[in-house]
């Protein structure tokens, strides 16, 4: 994705070794290694997530598959926000692109939460009925 040597070996060293304790009620746990996610209130958490879901659409193969929808003469065929994604798609190209989302999100150990996820279709307007 073009993102230098040097960036990259600052990141490692910044996730390397992490370790927390999580405080309950009954006191503080024994000290546990992080091995998964972004550091919960980092400023550079946002942009470390957005640099994965990036990686993911794009071995989805979005252009190649040409999903989405037009809007003013633009081929749309993903939203994203923080964590949030919104895939755009004709009715019958949606399932085939929800699939090769999930497919690729969980070869680097994202899951979809199928709860979360909805199906919203829209049409053309019909004025006048």
């Amino acid at each position: 994705m073009g993102i230098p040597d040097h960036l990259t070996c600052l990141l490692k060293n910044l996730y390397a070794s992490q370790e927390a304790t999580v405080r309950t009620v009954h006191g503080t746990t024994d000290c546990f290694q992080i091995r998964k996610g972004v550091r919960q209130g980092c400023i550079l958490s946002p942009c470390l997530f957005n640099l994965y879901a990036e990686y993911i659409m794009r071995n989805v193969g979005l252009d190649e598959a040409q999903a989405g929808i037009t809007i003013a003469g633009r081929n749309i065929d993903n939203l994203r926000y923080a964590d949030d994604t919104t895939l755009t798609a004709e009715s019958e190209e949606l399932n085939s692109l929800y699939m090769k989302v999930k497919e690729e999100s969980e070869k680097v150990g994202l899951k979809l939460n199928i709860q979360k996820t909805k199906v919203m279709a829209s049409g053309p307007i019909i004025h006048g009925k």
